[in-house]
Parts: C-alpha cells; sequence; structure tokens
C-alpha cells in the first residue's frame, strides 16, 4: 500500500477544477484541505465547509504561531492552509487535496517537496471567457468580475510552466479521466504520466498563451 500523498491542483478561475475535484472525491477518500481567510462569507458559504472564516487578528496569530502550510493575501483579503488537519489526515492513512493558487502550491512545494502540483488548462482563453460568461449568468456576476477573473487568467497559466503535471479541460469525461490517471499513477511512483510532464505539455501552454 502506497504511502499517503500531497496533491495540489491549480488551475484560473472558469476551468472546471471543482468539477473535476468532485469526481475525484467520488472514486477517491481523500481529505479536502479547508483554507482560512479574513473576507466575509459569501451567499452560501458555510463555516468549516467551504472556508474558515476568522478575524485579521486570529490570521496574525496563526501565522506568528506557524500555524499555516502557507498564506498570501488577494484584494486585501488574506488566505491561509492550515497545517495540523492536513498533517492528521496524513497519519491517519489519507491523501490530501489542496485547491489553491499557484502562489499557495509553491509555497507548499517548498516546504513539501514530495507534494504532487497539477495544473488544469483551457482549451484556449477563449473558452475561459465564455466558461465564466455562462456561470455569471447563474451567479448573478458583474462584467467587472468577469474582467478581474480574465486579468488574473494569464498570470496563472504563466506558472503552469512550474507545475509537476498538467492536463487540458477541454471535454469533461476526458479530464476526468486524466486527473484520476495522474492521480492513481503519481501514488505509484509517476511512471506512464510522460504525457503530462511539463516538457510534453509545454507546446500546449504555449499556443494557450499565444492566443490569450
Amino acid at each position: 500500500m502506497s504511502e499517503p500523498m500531497i496533491f495540489i491542483i491549480s488551475a484560473p478561475s472558469g476551468c472546471g477544477k471543482g468539477t473535476l475535484i468532485k469526481k475525484l472525491n467520488e472514486k477517491f477518500k481523500i481529505f479536502n484541505s479547508i483554507s482560512c481567510t479574513t473576507r466575509a462569507p459569501r451567499d452560501g458559504e458555510v463555516h468549516g465547509k467551504h472556508y474558515y472564516f476568522i478575524t485579521p487578528e486570529e490570521y496574525d496569530r496563526m501565522v506568528e504561531n506557524g500555524d499555516f502550510l502557507e498564506h498570501a493575501g488577494f484584494d486585501n483579503k488574506a488566505y491561509g492552509t492550515p497545517k495540523k488537519p492536513i498533517d492528521d489526515a496524513l497519519s491517519d492513512g489519507m491523501d490530501v487535496l489542496l485547491e489553491i493558487e499557484p502562489q499557495g502550491a509553491f509555497q507548499i512545494k517548498e516546504k513539501r517537496p514530495d507534494a504532487v502540483s497539477i495544473f488544469i488548462l483551457p482549451p484556449s482563453v477563449a473558452s475561459l471567457e465564455r466558461r465564466l460568461r455562462r456561470r455569471a449568468e447563474e451567479s448573478g456576476e458583474t462584467e467587472d468580475q468577469i474582467q478581474k477573473r480574465l486579468k488574473t487568467a494569464v498570470p496563472d497559466l504563466e506558472k503552469a510552466y512550474n507545475y509537476d503535471y498538467i492536463m487540458v479541460n477541454g471535454d469533461l469525461d476526458k479530464a476526468a479521466a486524466d486527473l484520476t490517471e495522474i492521480f492513481t499513477k503519481a501514488k505509484n511512483g509517476g511512471e506512464g504520466l510522460e504525457a503530462f510532464t511539463k516538457e510534453s505539455m509545454k507546446k500546449t501552454i504555449d499556443e494557450v498563451l499565444e492566443n490569450a
């Protein structure tokens, strides 16, 4: 039986990573890390399920005590991944999954180099914009919010070169199968995942960025 591992998944907003992670959880018993944040809950968000909503004072105290595996600020709000739940899950023999931004992903890789990092690409930035607009129709997001997400997408995509494995979510069923393959084979040393490595996927990343 393989040792429990940390898996990091990153993708620009609108790439469908939430749906893919849900499908992965349907197949495997995984501990899904929950981040702390100082921002207020949005409609429908539940403390302890979507985030741990904490005060800035609590956040500063956790940073000072070294309680975060990674932490960063976005839009004048602070976020962090608490270490203890992750360490407890690993000790209990569970794989850990973190859905996180590249900045946090790289912090974790520095501290836990054995963690497996996975980046999910859109087929193109144009397809990403279409997905964001469809989602906005349901969520009520404004044009400013859509443009803000698109503005951060390209800098995030440029960081894909630094991930262990890169895949594309163009077709949901294929992407779900690819993510399952990466998860399964990475736990067995990564043999057979050459098609998803940064070397093999460089041209694909280049093409997505060239057409951004």
